[in-house]
């Protein structure tokens, strides 16, 4: 059964960890940022952050939940979103490094779940209300960008290879284009929103089309500079799972 509180969404992403440690799965790195994200919220509704604390733990119930049923669906072999399924089948591959790991989910997660679910808690006219809150979920995202950063570093020693190697990809992998992820769910939550019913499974195709295509990228990047520093930090980076996770989880 899927959560119905934040707590239990908590418990069920540490239920996620702890197969991921078990079975040394790539699967964890997203689910233990995730985690830690999930925290923040939860410490913002407690803090009065948001305007109507009731319903941000609806958000962030509905927008967990998304990923936990695809997560489910892949391990049992079930239909699933394309862009999970880009995401998901990244773990046992070599050789993603693990921001790309990170990446991958949090493309499939904001640039297609956040605006679906942030729909579903405010429809209709509700959902202009809901603007404010949604952007405090923006700034707690944004506020946790550096220490990511930081965490990643400590068992990728070379990520900062990229910059030297391509000036560029520091921007485009670090940074991840994140405001403009951000802004790109709240027009997928406006476009949710305006669609009529009979045409909103086409809608979502198209843009389940197009994540999974941004996500097969950063997964695997066009560009042979860029390819050659991702393998690169690879060769130098943590095979420990377990120790990888432990050093996510810091916060």
């Amino acid at each position: 059964m899927l959560p119905q509180t934040i707590d239990e969404v908590i418990t069920h992403l540490d239920q996620v960890i702890l197969r991921a440690r078990t079975e040394r799965s790539r699967l964890g790195f997203f689910a233990t940022l995730y985690r830690n994200v999930t925290l923040r919220v939860k410490e913002g509704i407690a803090a009065g952050l948001f305007e109507d604390g009731p319903r941000m733990e609806r958000l962030d119930v509905t927008f967990a939940n998304r990923y936990l049923a695809a997560l489910e669906s892949f391990r049992g072999g079930e239909p699933l979103s394309k862009c999970w399924l880009t995401c998901f089948k990244i773990a046992n591959k070599w050789p993603p490094i693990i921001l790309q790991h990170l990446l991958t989910g949090m493309n499939a997660h904001i640039n297609f779940d956040l605006g679906i679910a942030a729909q579903a808690v405010a429809p209709g006219a509700e959902l202009p209300s809901l603007e404010h809150d949604f952007n405090q979920i923006n700034a707690i995202l944004g506020s946790m960008i550096v220490r990511v950063q930081s965490n990643v570093e400590e068992v990728s020693p070379w990520i900062k290879f990229l910059d030297t190697l391509c000036p560029s990809t520091e921007d485009r992998f670090i940074n991840f284009s994140l405001n403009k992820a951000r802004e790109s769910a709240w027009l997928v939550a406006n476009i949710v929103n305006s669609t009529p019913a009979e045409q909103l499974p086409r809608k979502l195709k198209t843009l389940d089309d197009g994540v999974s295509m941004l996500g097969s990228l950063i997964g695997s990047p066009n560009e042979w500079s860029v390819r050659l520093g991702l393998y690169i930090i690879r060769v130098r980076e943590s095979n420990d799972v377990r120790r990888v996770i432990d050093v996510l989880s810091q916060v």
